[in-house]
């Protein structure tokens, strides 16, 4: 018998990788399920994104390997959308790095920056990948935890308590997935501030800044941020490309080189038509944001009306592709999400997979029509 590698006794299979085969099955034997558990957007991208990804297609070097560090015009892209929606300066040539997705981005950092036994400051809720990422390459993660009533922002006293002479790396994630809190107006000027003094590397995952949220921000414009920031961001979300795989990491030239460095020994450059598109999709006017935010705010409506029917209370002022549901006292999410999956046919994330601090919640994603999500409130009324 071959053994697997050690580390894989440190994860687990992926929850919605497993979650979605049971899923499937129910599907398979007839069974109507409504799927509100993914952040997979059902919408189109703008029909010039389309074009341009067919267009490409046709260039006598598309089917070529592709630049490990993506066309030029579409790092020039990213440096004008930058500044145009974050007011954040970045050098096309130097402090953007074109990735596969986001989520390669969140192991290319950590194999850049962490060594075995190092640690790393991940939020309690949060994205599951920002631990299991840790843990396969030797990490260890430190969990700091986010509370409804500090709206979900760091406890910066409570981190301040901690020994933190191991941590290389703080994952915050402003917009907040699961929760949809947006940053307080100071909380990035103490996240830079809280890096510098520790000489922790901060890294803001940041996808959800343009869905259902008017408010758009990066860390990186914050005076001296690039000196100890990075940021991840995703057309995935913003322009329904979640299946092209097109994201970036941007900050200081030092900290992109030391993440090329591991990406060009993992992968190659993306096939040139989906760079075409994304170039395409950075240059969207803001009617397409309107356009955008438009269905989803008809969406959020219905799911707010069905996490009530549930006697689930939830924050208006949230943002994001996700409505973040407090569950009735005592009630486990683990067990409520069950419960609906077996009397209505109803699959709803439970908000333990984000971290101990999500029991007692459940995520509504917003990625269903105004149709499905009327019959999901008819189903549990």
């Amino acid at each position: 018998m071959i053994k697997a590698a050690n580390r894989l006794n440190t994860v687990e299979e992926y929850y919605f990788s497993k979650k979605l085969r049971e899923v499937n099955l129910l599907l398979a034997n007839g069974k109507p399920i409504i799927n509100l558990g993914i952040g997979s957007p059902d919408m189109q991208p703008p029909q010039k994104v389309i074009d341009a990804l067919n267009e490409g297609f046709s260039n006598p070097n598309a089917h070529k390997y592709q630049s490990y560090q993506g066309l030029p015009e579409l790092r020039e892209a990213i440096a004008g959308f930058y500044k145009e929606h974050f007011s954040v300066s970045l050098s096309p040539t130097t402090e953007i790095l074109p990735l596969m997705g986001s989520k390669e981005g969140i192991m290319h950092i950590s194999m850049a920056y962490l060594n075995e036994g190092d640690e790393v400051l991940i939020p309690n809720p949060g994205y599951p990948t920002y631990e299991s990422v840790t843990k396969l390459v030797g990490a260890k993660p430190v969990f700091y935890e986010l509370d409804e009533a500090n709206n979900w922002q760091p406890d910066f006293k409570a981190l301040e308590k901690l020994d933190l002479a191991k941590v290389k790396i703080m994952w915050v994630n402003y917009p907040h997935m699961p929760t949809g809190a947006q940053p307080s107006k100071f909380l990035f000027e103490e996240l830079v501030a809280f890096g510098k003094k520790h000489s922790i590397l901060i890294v803001n995952d940041n996808p959800y800044s343009f869905v259902l949220n008017e408010n758009q921000q990066s860390i990186l414009s914050v005076k001296g941020a690039k000196d100890v920031c990075l940021e991840l961001n995703s057309l995935s979300k913003t322009f329904n490309m979640a299946g092209w795989r097109v994201g970036m990491v941007v900050g200081d030239s030092e900290h992109i080189n030391n993440v090329l460095k591991v990406k060009s020994n993992m992968d190659s450059g993306m096939f040139y038509g989906i760079q075409k598109g994304a170039i395409e999709a950075l240059k969207c006017s803001n009617m397409w944001f309107s356009a955008l935010n438009s269905v989803y705010k008809q969406r959020r409506d219905l799911v707010w009306q069905l996490a009530e029917a549930l006697n689930c209370t939830y924050d208006k002022n949230a943002t994001g592709l996700f409505v973040w549901a407090k569950l009735p006292p005592f009630v486990k999410s683990e067990e409520f999400i069950d419960l609906a999956l077996k009397n209505n046919h109803l699959f709803i994330t439970p908000g333990t997979i984000f971290g101990s601090k999500g029991e007692g919640y459940i995520r509504f994603s917003l990625c269903a029509s105004t149709e499905v999500l009327e019959e999901a409130i008819a189903r549990v009324k």
